[in-house]
Order: C-alpha cells, then sequence, then structure tokens
C-alpha cells in the first residue's frame, strides 16, 4: 500500500460570536506538497467530524480536494471554506444559526501574536516578478508551509497561470483573464495581507509593474520589499516609492535578464543578483535570496490531528 498523501487534521473551536464549530484542517504529506486525483478513492473523513456541528475546512489543497470535502461533509450542519484573506466562508448550511456567504471568525484568529513579515515583490513589467515571487513560494514551502504568495494583480486568483507547464499558453490564458483596476483593489488587497500576516509565516506580494500612488494601501500593510528589474533607470523610482514614502526595508536587488544563470554583484551594503530568466523552464531561485526569506518566516504552529 502506497504512504498517505493526506492528513486531516480535526479539532473544535468557536467563533467570535460563540457559536460552537469543528474544524478540518488539510495537509499534504509529500515534501513538494502534490496530491494527485486518484488519491481521492482513499480519503475518509475523521471519524471524531460531529454532524450536529458545522464544519469548517482549511489548508492548501487542490481545488477538487475541497469539492470531495464539501460533498462529504453535507451531513454536517453547515460546511465553510476557509480563505486566511478574508475568514470561513457558509458554502452549504442545513441550519439557520448561518447564513449561505456569510464569513465567519475564529476566536483563536482574536489572538494577539506578532505580525509576519510581508516582502512586496515589485519593479518594472517583464522583469521575471511573477516567476521569481512562485520560485520563492515553491522553494520555501517545504521547511516553511505557513508561507503565502499573494498575488496583488488584477488577472484572477491563484498561481494557475505560473503552474501550467506549457509557459505560453500560461501566460495568454493570463492575458485572457486580466481585469482591471477598481478603487476597492488595493485596499482589498492591503487588508487582505494584514489578515495573512496574522496567521501565517512569511507573506510574499507579487505587485504589478509601475510605481502608482493607488498602491499606498499596499506599503502600509508590508515590512520589506524586493526589486526585480530588467531596467536599471527605474530602480531609484521604486526605491524612492517603497523606502522613503512606504518605509519599507530593502532586501535586495534582483537585476534580470532574459537567460539563465546568477551571479552575486554584492552582498553589502544590500545584496544584488544578477539572474537569468529562462523563457521557457522553470526558475530556480537564488540560494543566497532563500535564505535571506528563510531568515525572515516566524516558527510554524503546529497542530494535532488524525491521519487518513
Amino acid at each position: 500500500m502506497s504512504s498517505p498523501t493526506v492528513y486531516f487534521h480535526w479539532r473544535l473551536d468557536v467563533t467570535q460570536t460563540g457559536l460552537g464549530c469543528q474544524v478540518v484542517e488539510i495537509e499534504l504529506l509529500r515534501p513538494d506538497r502534490l496530491m494527485f486525483p486518484e488519491n481521492l478513492t482513499h480519503l475518509h473523513l475523521p471519524p471524531q467530524l460531529d454532524p450536529r456541528r458545522g464544519v469548517i475546512l482549511t489548508g492548501r489543497a487542490p481545488i477538487w480536494l475541497y469539492g470531495w470535502l464539501v460533498h462529504a461533509c453535507h451531513h454536517t450542519r453547515w460546511v465553510a471554506c476557509y480563505d486566511p484573506r478574508l475568514g470561513a466562508i457558509v458554502v452549504n448550511t442545513h441550519h439557520p444559526e448561518v447564513t449561505l456567504g456569510q464569513v465567519l471568525l475564529l476566536q483563536s484568529q482574536g489572538e494577539q501574536s506578532p505580525l509576519a513579515a510581508t516582502v512586496m515583490v515589485v519593479g518594472p513589467p517583464r522583469s521575471g516578478k511573477s516567476l521569481l515571487s512562485h520560485a520563492l513560494f515553491q522553494g520555501l514551502l517545504p521547511a516553511y508551509p505557513g508561507v503565502y504568495l499573494q498575488r496583488a494583480h488584477w488577472d484572477g486568483e491563484g498561481n494557475w497561470f505560473l503552474e501550467i507547464p506549457n509557459a505560453p499558453q500560461g501566460q495568454a490564458l493570463k492575458q485572457q483573464y486580466r481585469g482591471g483596476e477598481t478603487a476597492e483593489f488595493f485596499p482589498f488587497q492591503a487588508q487582505a495581507i494584514l489578515n495573512l500576516r496574522r496567521q501565517k509565516q512569511l507573506v510574499i506580494v507579487d505587485v504589478g509593474g509601475k510605481v502608482d500612488p493607488a498602491k499606498q494601501p499596499l506599503l502600509e500593510a508590508c515590512t520589506h520589499y524586493l526589486v526585480v528589474s530588467c531596467e536599471l533607470k527605474v530602480i531609484p523610482s521604486w526605491h524612492e516609492f517603497c523606502a522613503e514614502r512606504g518605509n519599507l526595508q530593502l532586501l535586495g536587488i534582483v537585476h534580470t535578464h532574459v537567460g539563465q544563470g546568477e551571479q552575486l554583484r554584492q552582498q553589502t551594503p544590500c545584496l544584488e543578483i544578477e539572474l537569468g530568466i529562462p523563457p521557457n523552464a522553470p526558475l530556480t531561485p537564488p540560494p543566497i535570496l532563500l535564505e535571506m526569506m528563510q531568515n525572515l518566516a516566524r516558527p510554524a504552529v503546529l497542530e494535532g490531528g488524525d491521519s487518513i
């Protein structure tokens, strides 16, 4: 029998309004955090699951696993899916104590704890910011499962276009689904980042490629910035925006070009790296930059649970 790929943690909890509930937290067990569709046939809910209580589903997992869980938990009082940027959103209910679309917050979320560091990745368009942000996220994930990549763009939720094996197809789909800026967009993103900082080990924020006063709310929500640029002349404007206006701490500067390989320019007074961005191949993050990000991450909070 193959090793289990998923671990379901179960615990009782209480919402901030005093509503008793239960939480099922998903942990993917493989070092690469992968799960495959055939694994669904071996899944079982935690035996402690109580149908008389509502259940909150949480954890990083494929959307089709959440689909299975929502269906499998249909016999419970209600089901909510947890979004760390918002709270637990009720997606199914059989009881008037909650309503469809209601956002629930747990009492444990109200506990004061040090906020996680947040690195805003900035620079001009087509410099490889999204690729490097995603590569850093993937590089940190095995040892730091509480790292979170927030894409402050209006081209859709998630990192799906970066994970499509065919890179040109991914970019084409990204352009197809691209939206437009609204007055609510950056304030919403800033609040989401703040909520993430309360819960995660480290937050990476992938920001669009232009200096824009409308992004001021993001400056107020972040702690550090990393410049990724293929144009030397625009770097000072990002220093002015992030360090002078936002009082963010500089993590380093990555000078990018199309190609491969990396070269360390300097480590002091700030880190500077030359990095090749391969056009149609995975990007490996520079080890020295990965180490700096690891040093920013706060310790993980461990939960108890049940194996499946």
